[in-house]
């Protein structure tokens, strides 16, 4: 569903994403962790088309970003870390823009943001001005625009942040049950308890090198695994 193969991104002198390369297959929920400045957010903006990178390829449903940006783009949802929404429309226009960038159907838009919405408790504030919404607001609004389209690849940057725990624990049954009918989801996260319950597999990066991937039991109890672990705890300790 998602192949990135050597996969390079420098900021000037900086290297930030280093020969990356990984494979998230149809059905995996596919945890992507290290600290803050590992180079997590880039590779997955890259991943999405958002960023351009110097070398690399980066294929998803088998088509290449470079020679297909708007097909892919079409099968993939992206949830970044801090949403940047449109705060001086309401929360159903901008809703229904999104289904409009994506082609949805009245009746499937319809029945999308009728769900959606009261499933994460937004549908009695649609009517009003994003520019009111609170953090946690805006969170839920750009999950439900992710959601919508019912992407073949979800894309998600530290996805839980600002989530209540019942918007967090709903979020991770549409994460499983997109995978159920074959999408794939590919997130970061800092929190190893999050990657621990909910992967399929992990990739461990640190300064933009992938240091280790698989499953939790076949990453657990590496050397090179427990130093990442130490560091992200110390982090947020």
């Amino acid at each position: 569903m998602l192949k990135i193969e050597h996969l390079r991104k420098a900021y000037g002198d900086k290297l930030a994403v280093d020969d990356l390369s990984l494979h998230i297959r149809p059905g995996e929920i596919h945890g992507f962790i290290g600290h803050n400045g590992a180079g997590k957010t880039t590779a997955i903006k890259a991943c999405c088309g958002l960023l351009h990178f110097d070398a690399g390829e980066i294929y998803i449903d088998g088509l290449s970003i470079k020679e297909h940006p708007l097909a892919c783009k079409q099968r993939t949802a992206y949830l970044p870390d801090n949403p940047d929404l449109y705060e001086f429309l309401s929360g159903i226009k901008y809703l229904n823009f999104i289904a409009d960038v994506f082609g949805l159907g009245r009746q499937q838009r319809e029945e999308q943001i009728e769900r959606l919405s009261r499933e994460f408790e937004l549908h009695d504030d649609l009517a009003q001005p994003i520019s009111t919404y609170s953090h946690g607001m805006k969170q839920k609004l750009a999950v439900i625009s992710a959601l919508m389209h019912q992407p073949r690849l979800l894309v998600m940057d530290e996805p839980f942040t600002g989530l209540d725990p019942k918007a967090s624990f709903l979020l991770k049954q549409k994460m499983r049950a997109l995978c159920d009918q074959g999408a794939a989801v590919f997130f970061s996260t800092h929190v190893l308890e999050v990657a621990e319950k909910l992967c399929d597999k992990v990739a461990i990066i640190r300064r933009g090198r992938l240091v280790v991937e698989g499953t939790m039991e076949e990453v657990r109890g590496q050397d090179s695994l427990e130093e990442v672990f130490l560091e992200l705890e110390g982090e947020h300790a």
